[in-house]
C-alpha cells in the first residue's frame, strides 16, 4: 500500500481527475495548500530557496501520508488477525455426517483436463445435434458442509449451501462422422471461493441455521472479517442470456462462465445497475428477447423486479415492488404481457433472529398470493390473487389465455428450504416429509403428518377481469414431481408438453434426503377431465440410488439453446 500510495502522490494515474485524489487526501493537502500560501505572502527567498523549501515540505508530507497509510494497513491487519484468533479459538468446524444411504451427495474432486467417455450404453441418434450439456450443483468445499460449535451455540450449513460446481459433457464428431464424448468439472471461482481456497481451511461462519446468538455472531464476524455476511455459492442453476452463461444462486450476482473451459470469468451486474441479488430463475419475456428478473433482500426493499435488455449491457426497468415481508422468492414467471410473482410464506427475518426464532422459516399459518404484474408496471400495478397456502418454489410455465393468466408449477404443502424448525430431528423431519401422499392423513389445519413435502404438477387460473382464482392439482398422487421444465421456446406462450423429475418417495424418505429417480413428460392436452388432469408418460427409472436433487442443467447445442430447470 505504501508504494502504491507513492505512485499516487507522484505520479498522475491515466485517466484521473486530479481534484478527485485531492478530495481523498483531504487533510494533508489541505496542510500543504496553506503552507504554499503562507510562504509566498510573508517571505521574499530567492527562487532556488523557495523550491528547496517545496521539495523539503512535499517529502515530509509524502513521509507523513506513507506513515498514515502504514499505521491504518498494520492496524487493519493486526485487527483481521486477532478476529482470525478469536474465531480460532472460539469456533469450532465439524463436518455434517453421512449415512451410507446418502453418499451420492458427498462432494467430488476437481479431474483437471476434460476426460474421453468411452463407456456408452445404447446408441446416440444420428440426427442428434453436436454442443454441451452442463450440470450445476452443489460440491462442497473441505469434505462436505459444517457445523459450528462454540460459546454462541451451534450454526450449521443447510443442504443447499454447498459451493458450485459445473459438470460439462462435450458432444463433439470427429471427421468421420464418429461420435467424441468428453467430461470435464469445475468450480465456480467466486471471490468468497477464491478466499477460502487461499487459506485452505473453512473460513466463513454458518449464517442459516441453528441457535440465534450463533447465527448473530456469525453475521457480524463474517462481515467484519471479510467485508459479507454469506458465501457466494453459486450452485443453483445455470442460464443464459444474450450468448452469455451464468451460473446462480439468489443470495448474490450471477457469475459468468465460458462453457468451453468453464473458467468463472466475472460477476454480472449489468454495468453496475442491478446492486442486489439475483434470482436462480429468470425467465426470457416472449417476443422480445428481455430477460426478466426479480432480487430480495434481508432488509427493504425486500423485493425489486427488474427487466433487462435483450443484449444484457442495459436494465430497461427497476422497481421496488413494496413488499412488507423478505419472501424467498426462487422463480420468476412471464407471459406475453405480465411478470408472475410466487409470494409464498417462506421468510427472511432479521428481526425473527433476534428475537430468538430462525433465520429463514417456512410459516403455514403465513398468507400465499400470486401476482400478475404489466411487464414495466410499478407496485401499484401489480394484481395479487390469494390463493391456498402452498410453497411453490419452481414454475413450469406461466401463459394468458383470454381473460386468464395460467400459472403451473410443483407445488407442496411445506417448504423443503430450510428444513425442520428447531428441536426437531433432522432426519425424522425429512423422512416424514417425503412419504408418498396420504390423502386422509391430514391435521384440523389441512395438513399431512406426513408426505408433506410431496410436490404435485398443480395449475391456477387467475381471471384479471374478475378476480377469481381456480386451482386444481393436475397430477395424481402416484409420484412427487419437481424441477419442471419446457421447450424454452414456449415459455410465457401456451404450450402441449413439460418434463420434470420423478422423486424416488421410499428412497428419499429412507435416506433423509431427496432422490430423484426418474423423468416424466406431461401432456396438457388430454380431453379426460378427471384427475389426473394431464397424462405423464415416459417415466424411465433409475436404480435405487440416483442422482441427487437440486439439479441444474442446460443442453448448448452448435446452433442454438435448449435450457432446463
Amino acid at each position: 500500500m505504501r508504494d502504491q500510495y507513492a505512485l499516487i502522490s507522484w505520479q498522475k494515474p491515466k485517466g484521473l481527475n486530479l481534484s478527485n485524489r485531492r478530495r481523498r487526501l483531504d487533510p494533508e493537502m489541505a496542510s500543504f495548500s496553506f503552507a504554499l500560501q503562507v510562504n509566498g505572502l510573508f517571505h521574499n527567498h530567492s527562487i532556488s530557496h523557495s523550491f528547496d523549501h517545496l521539495k523539503t515540505f512535499l517529502s515530509s508530507a509524502v513521509k507523513k501520508i506513507s506513515v498514515r497509510t502504514d499505521i491504518a494497513k498494520t492496524l487493519k491487519n493486526t485487527s483481521n488477525r486477532m478476529l482470525d484468533a478469536f474465531v480460532d479459538s472460539t469456533f469450532q468446524f465439524v463436518s455434517q455426517p453421512l449415512l451410507p444411504s446418502q453418499k451420492n451427495f458427498a462432494p467430488v474432486e476437481e479431474i483437471g483436463e476434460a476426460v474421453q467417455v468411452v463407456c456408452i450404453e445404447g446408441i446416440i441418434p444420428v440426427d442428434f445435434r453436436a454442443g454441451v450439456y452442463i450440470r450445476n450443483g452443489s460440491n462442497p468445499l473441505f469434505g462436505g458442509l459444517k457445523y459450528t460449535i462454540s460459546i454462541f451455540g451451534r450454526s450449521s450449513h443447510i443442504w443447499v449451501e454447498g459451493e458450485g460446481m459445473l459438470h460439462a459433457i462435450y458432444f463433439m464428431k470427429d471427421a468421420h462422422g464418429d461420435w467424441i464424448i468428453s467430461y470435464k468439472n469445475r468450480y465456480v471461482e467466486s471471490e468468497t471461493f477464491k478466499l477460502e481456497k487461499q487459506r485452505n481451511k473453512p473460513s466463513f461462519l454458518p449464517t442459516v441455521e441453528g441457535d440465534s446468538p450463533a447465527i448473530i455472531a456469525a453475521y457480524l464476524l463474517n462481515m467484519l472479517r471479510f467485508g459479507m455476511v454469506n458465501k457466494q455459492i453459486s450452485s443453483t442453476s445455470i442460464f443464459e442470456h444474450s450468448r452469455k452463461f451464468y451460473a446462480i444462486t439468489e443470495n448474490h450476482l450471477p457469475q459468468e462462465i465460458d462453457i468451453f473451459t468453464l473458467e468463472t470469468l466475472e460477476e454480472w451486474d449489468v454495468n453496475g445497475a442491478w446492486d442486489r441479488p439475483f434470482t436462480s430463475h429468470p425467465k426470457k419475456a416472449p417476443g422480445t428477447g428481455e430477460l426478466v428478473t426479480i432480487g430480495m433482500d434481508g432488509q427493504k426493499p425486500f423485493i425489486v423486479a427488474g427487466v433487462i435488455s435483450a443484449d444484457g449491457n442495459m436494465l430497461s426497468h427497476k422497481v421496488d415492488l413494496k413488499f412488507n415481508r423478505a419472501t424467498l422468492i426462487h422463480e420468476i414467471g412471464v407471459t406475453q404481457k405480465y411478470n408472475v410473482i410466487m409470494d409464498c410464506p417462506l421468510t427472511v427475518d432479521m428481526n425473527r433472529l433476534v428475537a430468538g426464532g430462525p433465520l429463514i422459516k417456512y410459516d403455514k399459518e403465513g398468507y400465499t398470493r400470486i401476482g400478475v404484474m404489466p411487464r414495466y408496471g410499478n407496485a401499484d400495478s401489480v394484481k395479487w390473487f390469494d390463493v391456498e397456502a402452498n410453497c411453490t418454489l419452481h414454475i413450469l410455465n406461466s401463459f394468458e389465455d383470454g381473460n386468464e393468466v395460467v400459472v403451473r408449477g410443483c407445488r407442496a404443502l411445506e417448504s423443503i428450504i430450510p428444513g425442520p424448525d428447531q428441536g426437531l430431528n433432522k432426519f425424522e423431519w425429512f423422512s416424514m416429509g417425503f412419504k408418498p401422499i396420504e390423502i386422509s392423513n391430514k391435521n384440523s389445519n389441512g395438513f399431512t403428518q406426513e408426505g408433506f413435502l410431496f410436490a404435485r404438477v398443480y395449475e391456477w387460473r387467475l381471471n384479471m377481469e374478475t378476480g377469481e382464482v381456480k386451482e386444481r392439482n393436475l397430477t395424481g398422487t402416484d409420484v412427487s414431481m419437481e424441477f419442471p421444465m419446457i421447450n424454452e421456446d414456449f415459455t410465457g406462450v401456451k404450450h402441449k408438453y413439460g418434463y420434470t423429475q420423478v422423486l424416488d418417495s421410499m428412497a428419499s424418505s429412507s435416506c433423509g434426503m431427496a432422490k430423484y429417480g426418474g423423468l416424466a413428460k406431461l401432456y396438457f392436452e388430454e380431453q379426460d377431465k378427471t384427475l389426473p388432469a394431464v397424462r405423464s408418460s415416459s417415466r424411465v427409472k433409475h436404480p435405487l440410488s440416483p442422482f441427487t436433487s437440486l439439479v441444474k442443467f442446460l443442453f448448448v447445442f452448435s446452433t442454438s439453446l435448449f435450457m432446463c430447470r
